[in-house]
């Protein structure tokens, strides 16, 4: 039996919904992590007292580090996922961009956006 080189339409738009449903989700907590780091909706110590104020700056300060840098990991997250949309389009999702093999599908249910397969992953380090 000759090995599969593609994923059929079947299996592509089911890896598709999933996908999709990933995508929605991490756009969800992209808007939450902007809105922490702009304090929008926010009830910090910008309507209490000055004292309150000056105790919380550095806390906040980090705080909105911290969230800088998850929104700056989930915006990458939403391309990597917006990337393997277009892969389903053109037919090549699935493919390992190294050994040309399909990925298992165990894998890219787990991680929707793989462009390599187990097997190449381990061999990179």
């Amino acid at each position: 039996m000759e090995e599969k080189k593609r994923y059929t339409a079947e299996e592509l738009a089911e890896f598709k919904e999933i996908i999709l449903q990933k995508l929605e989700k991490a756009k969800q907590d992209f808007d939450i992590l902007k809105k922490t780091i702009t304090h929008s909706e926010s009830n910090d110590t910008e309507d209490t007292s000055p004292t309150f104020k000056v105790l919380e700056e550095g806390a906040a300060t980090l705080s909105k580090e911290e969230a800088g840098r998850l929104a700056q990991r989930q915006q990458k997250f939403i391309q990597h996922l917006q990337a393997a949309l277009i892969r389903i389009e053109n037919k090549t999702y699935g493919v390992c961009r190294e050994t040309g093999k399909l990925i298992s599908k165990e894998r890219l249910r787990a991680v929707p956006h793989a462009t390599l397969s187990i097997d190449a992953k381990k061999n990179q380090r």
